[in-house]
């Protein structure tokens, strides 16, 4: 069989993907690093209390918060009552089995972002399919090693964390009112699915305006927050951008209350 061997910098594409991949594995563990396992918690269902026992031994040596139910019943009270970010399901267990436990998770609103992971001995395809189909987010086979077990979890909760803070990052840097939709990010302003251009100063006073519906913002506010202290704007400037972002968004949007300023609306 021949040699096969990585050589960095030989092929643009080659050493960008290398690179791409020595970044990505940086950050996640120096991610890794900040996660502070005791703020989260999870829930362990299985009917074999030594199980529970010794599941619950090593995760909580961790650091992780652990609850445990030894049936399906107990476990959709426990989940609703704790909210916790993962349960770890067997399948296999009396009253009510791990599959239907994991389609009346999905069914609780304030639990719609636990994970929920399967960790049993059903290894064959079709229960894998089942499990989901039911709304898994990952199937464990057991025998497993404690020390892998708790790295696909730290994995697992990982993932989804870092996918949590990038999308409340997304829904903090967008602003929403009526059938309007700025986006900070992208210099984006969207009115009824679409899309209209403004110069900057025009933006950024529609995002000042839309920040608070209903506030007055007084001319002297758009000063300091668009054109600043420091940058002289002759007296009709303000009165100038209100009415181009009229004629863009309609006249009803914004509303002037003489002698002190301007307000967004609501439509």
């Amino acid at each position: 069989m021949p040699c096969v061997s990585m050589e960095v910098g030989t092929h643009p594409l080659k050493r960008n993907s290398f690179s791409h991949m020595v970044l990505f594995y940086t950050f996640i563990a120096s991610y890794d690093k900040i996660m502070n396992w005791n703020e989260f918690k999870i829930l362990l269902v299985d009917d074999e209390r030594d199980i529970l026992e010794f599941l619950s031994y090593n995760l909580k040596n961790e650091g992780f918060e652990i609850h445990t139910a030894n049936n399906g019943a107990d476990a959709l009270r426990l989940a609703a009552e704790v909210k916790p970010h993962l349960v770890l399901l067997d399948v296999m267990m009396p009253e009510m089995d791990g599959i239907e436990t994991c389609e009346e998770i999905r069914k609780i609103p304030e639990l719609e972002n636990t994970l929920v992971a399967f960790l049993t001995a059903r290894g064959e395809d079709y229960s894998q399919i089942a499990g989901f189909e039911a709304g898994g987010d990952d199937y464990i086979t057991k025998p497993i090693k404690p020390k892998l077990l708790i790295s696909k979890i730290k994995s697992l909760l990982k993932r989804t964390t870092y996918s949590a803070d990038r999308h409340g990052d997304e829904q903090r840097n967008q602003i929403v009112s009526g059938d309007l939709m700025i986006d900070k990010d992208r210099y984006l302003v969207i009115q009824n699915g679409k899309e209209i251009i403004f110069p900057r100063k025009e933006f950024e006073l529609i995002t000042l305006l839309i920040s608070k519906p209903d506030k007055v913002f007084s001319r002297e506010e758009i000063f300091d927050n668009i054109w600043g202290d420091n940058i002289v704007v002759g007296d009709r400037t303000i009165d100038v951008h209100i009415r181009k972002l009229r004629e863009k968004l309609g006249d009803d949007c914004i509303k002037t209350v003489k002698g002190i300023g301007y307000k967004y609306v609501k439509p």
